[in-house]
Formats: structure tokens, sequence, C-alpha cells
């Protein structure tokens, strides 16, 4: 297993590497000028004030460094953990910006990742072995997965916020609230957390029902499943040796589907106005916000990438057969 564990860090560590290097580059080829927009905020008219102001900011953001120093430097200040000054709310740091969103987005990401995979693998497995179910739930199924983040937060906003008025449609509290630990602060939170969490939830859901569903039906179908039938092995014994090994591929599937939920997750914020990484990075776009996009999109990265290592550890402890071949190989 040190083999094994040694390898995926150093494929993770290398996919780190690239990752950083391309969020890096991405902002910098982008059209427009950040340092322009700051001034066009600041409303100067005199020429030397202006021409001062540019030279200033030019320097502190370290625009007039060629590209390659700017590149190690970025290296540098990532290992001590600066991530820069903002430009869109200069001159906060990056971090502090950053600090102030992400338990919002990880409020919406951790309960959908976690929910929508137990509920979906539930009513797949039910879906399997019963025919109601299965001409149920395999149609909503494939109807919640063609569906877009976008589209089915709009749906969600239309009906069950202005429509109806039971949730919110907008923001991740009432702005006649002050943010505490109080109970009426915590519940309004969870009033407006819902929705943006209702669509991540049902998308996801069913792509999950119809893998397990899937999965579920090749496994009591394979020769192992019919070889305990005709030993007379109880259903239930079967059943539950085909969930064991139909949950192995959903494992996987987790790991892919992480940066798609990640990315449903920002749609869905920046449809909400829910003040997460999503909106942050949408704010950053339209103010050419260089160091902000940085921070958010390796925050992402980093997380991703730390969900993917635990998923193959948890892989490894799930399916024996791994452990066997790691041992078969080291032999």
């Amino acid at each position: 297993m040190r083999h094994y564990f040694a390898r995926k860090l150093l494929v993770y560590g290398l996919t780190f590497v690239v990752a950083v290097t391309v969020n890096w580059m991405i902002p910098r080829f982008m059209p427009g000028d950040p340092v322009a927009a700051m001034l066009a905020r600041a409303r100067v008219s005199q020429p030397e004030a202006v021409e001062a102001m540019r030279t200033y900011y030019t320097n502190l953001f370290g625009f007039d460094q060629p590209v390659w120093q700017q590149y190690l430097h970025f290296w540098g200040s990532l290992f001590q953990g600066d991530f820069g000054l903002s430009i869109w709310v200069f001159p906060k740091p990056v971090s502090e910006v950053i600090r102030g969103a992400l338990p919002y987005t990880l409020a919406l990401m951790i309960p959908a990742i976690l929910l929508s995979w137990i509920v979906g693998n539930w009513l797949g497995a039910l879906a399997a072995r019963r025919k109601v179910l299965d001409n149920t739930v395999l149609p909503v199924s494939y109807l919640l997965t063609a569906m877009p983040y976008m589209w089915i937060s709009v749906i969600l906003s239309w009906a069950l916020g202005y429509q109806t008025k039971l949730f919110p449609i907008s923001g991740g509290y009432s702005l006649s609230i002050s943010p505490s630990w109080s109970f009426a602060f915590l519940s309004d939170l969870v009033y407006h957390w819902f929705l943006p969490f209702l669509s991540l939830f049902l998308v996801a859901l069913g792509g999950w029902a119809i893998g397990m569903r899937n999965m579920i039906i090749y496994e009591l179908e394979s020769d192992y499943s019919s070889y305990l039938s005709a030993l007379g092995a109880p259903q239930r014994l079967i059943r539950r040796y085909a969930f064991r090994n139909a949950v192995l591929p959903q494992i996987t599937g987790l790991a892919l589907q992480l940066g798609v939920l990640v990315a449903g997750a920002l749609v869905t914020e920046i449809v909400f106005s829910y003040p997460g990484l999503g909106s942050l990075i949408l704010a950053a776009i339209q103010n050419q916000d260089f160091f902000l996009l940085q921070g958010i999109f390796l925050f992402i990265v980093i997380g991703v990438l730390i969900a993917n290592f635990i998923i193959d550890l948890v892989y490894v402890v799930v399916d024996p057969r791994t452990r066997t071949g790691m041992a078969g190989g080291k032999a």
C-alpha cells in the first residue's frame, strides 16, 4: 500500500502543479487592464495623478515584472500563504475575501454531495428489485439528470420563491438580520440555503439512482448470483453481495462527478445571488481581479484533489480486491 499511495501522491502532485500553472495563466491572458479598471473607479481627472497611481498600482501588483518573474513570485507567495491583494475590494487580502465566502459554498456542496449519493444509491437499489419503483424512479431520474443546474435553479426559484413565496430567491440571509450565532440568524440562514441546496441535490440524485439501478441489475444477473441462487442462498444475501459490488463503481463515479458538481454549485450560487465562491468568481471577472480569480480557483483545485484522494483511500478500504492486487504486485 505504501507504493500505491506514493504513486497516487505523485500523480496528485503533478496534477496540482499543472492546475496551478493553468490557474496562473488564464487571468493574465484575459483581455483588459485591471489597473485601468481601478483608476476608472477612482475617478481621478488630473493626468499627473492618474499616471502616478498607475505606476504605484503596477509596481504594487508586480505587473511591471517579466512574466517568468511573476510566475516564480506567484509560487513563492503561494507557499507562504499569500494570495495577494484583491483589486475589486482593494486593499483587502484575497485570503480574507475567500474566507468570507467559502463557508457558504461548503454548506451547499458537502450536504448536496453526501445526501444525493446516499439517497440516490438507496433509491436505485430499491428500483432494481421493485417494478413499481422502477417505472417511476427511472423516468424521474432521467429527467433530473438531463436538467442543467441553471435551469432547475430558475424553475425552483420561480415555483417556490416567486410564485408561492415559500422561500427567498436571493442572498445568503436577510439584510435586516445581523450575522451572529443566534437562533434567528441561523434559521434565516437555512431558509435562504434551502433552494440552492435543493437544486444541486435533485440534479445529482438522478444520476446516482440510474447508476445504482443499472449496476444492481447487472450484478443480480451475473454468474456468482446465479451460483448462489442454485446453492439455495436466500435472496437477501444475494442482494447484499450485489449491492456491495455495485457500490464500488459509484464510489469511483463520485470522484469523477466532484468537478461537475463544483461547477454546478458555482452556477447555482450566481442564479440565487448566494454569497459563495460562485458569486465571487462573477464579481472577480467583471472587475478583472486577477488575484481573486487565482485564489478562488486554487481553493477549488485543492478541494477537488483532496476529495478525490480521500475517495481513493475509501476505495482501498471498501474493496478487498484492491489490497489483494497490491500485495500480489509487491510479491
